[in-house]
């Protein structure tokens, strides 16, 4: 493994115990430029994670929990009066920063997730008749709450598209729930340094960048893409009904960019199925739009996943 990714995980491991997986998927995004979707339950340390992993790399960190009353202007910033200088001004808001943390993202209704849709995108903000470019890099990491349903609000598909990842964060083992409890009663946290600058980390991206595929490999994750739109046409007739919409070709272009970044992680600089096998539920998971009989059948968009890698033949 790079010595600065080792680095970066020796100091998120002072605040973090194991979770592996989330760590991996957000290095991921941060390597990729691409923003991450975390899931899971209250407690699992998600956003002691994406705060220990912007101290690490020194970047501006903003945090914002989202809640039912919370507008747009809250997160984007608004035209202020100024009565001194008779005039109006622009307040940024907090989503002028390099790492937002929208925290628990589902609390706040589809008028202020649909706030971050252009800053996602285009790495800009509009305020007013004026538009702002944010100074690069830029991520949002945004975590959600799977269980409540009462005061939550579904993400919109448009929205979800612009997540490269949605991370399923679950329950430690049982020794390292120990070692939790044991560090945080005794208040024996380390401070984060930050181990890595800009200028590394636009490095690191161009390692990355770098990293060897071959034809054999593209095809195949293009196949995997065009099996999630038409499964009949992979002998796979029986999970038709269950999907509405198939992968968008958002999902091409990120699967191209994180199997690189995963196959870094592990210390390679070509390539192989393994890589895509590891990463690509996280990819395609909240991007498969189910249909009403996958829903009332209890099907999963990882369950569908797992049928489409076992159909389509490996390179």
């Amino acid at each position: 493994m790079n010595e600065k990714i080792t680095k970066i995980k020796n100091e998120v491991a002072k605040v973090v115990i194991g979770q592996e997986k989330m760590i991996d998927g957000l290095l991921i995004g941060l390597l990729c430029e691409g923003h991450i979707l975390i899931e899971g339950i209250p407690g699992l340390a998600k956003t002691t994670t994406v705060n220990a992993l912007a101290q690490a790399l020194g970047l501006n960190f903003k945090r914002v929990q989202f809640t039912p009353d919370l507008l747009p202007s809250d997160i984007l910033g608004a035209e202020i009066y100024d009565p001194a200088q008779n005039q109006f001004k622009i307040k940024h808001g907090p989503v002028f920063t390099n790492l937002l943390l929208a925290d628990e993202i589902n609390r706040a209704p589809a008028k202020v997730q649909s706030a971050l849709l252009e800053v996602m995108q285009e790495k800009q903000v509009t305020i007013g008749d004026e538009s702002f470019k944010l100074d690069p890099p830029f991520f949002v990491m945004a975590t959600q709450n799977p269980v409540e349903q009462e005061g939550v609000y579904q993400l919109p598909e448009a929205q979800l598209d612009r997540f490269m990842m949605k991370l399923v964060v679950g329950y430690n083992t049982k020794e390292e729930e120990l070692e939790i409890a044991r560090r945080i009663s005794s208040k024996s946290n380390a401070s984060i340094n930050a181990v890595i600058s800009l200028a590394e980390l636009e490095e690191l991206k161009k390692e990355v960048a770098s990293v060897h595929m071959d034809e054999e490999i593209e095809r195949y994750m293009i196949e995997l893409v065009s099996a999630t739109r038409d499964p009949s046409a992979y002998g796979l007739s029986d999970i038709a009904d269950y999907i509405q919409f198939g992968a968008s070709p958002r999902v091409s272009i990120d699967i191209f960019k994180a199997v690189k970044a995963m196959a870094f992680l592990r210390g390679k600089d070509y390539v192989s199925p393994v890589d895509i096998a590891y990463i690509i539920k996280e990819i395609m998971r909240h991007r498969i739009i189910l249909s009403y009989e996958a829903e009332a059948e209890g099907v999963t968009a990882d369950q569908l996943i797992d049928k489409i890698v076992q159909a389509v033949a490996i390179p």
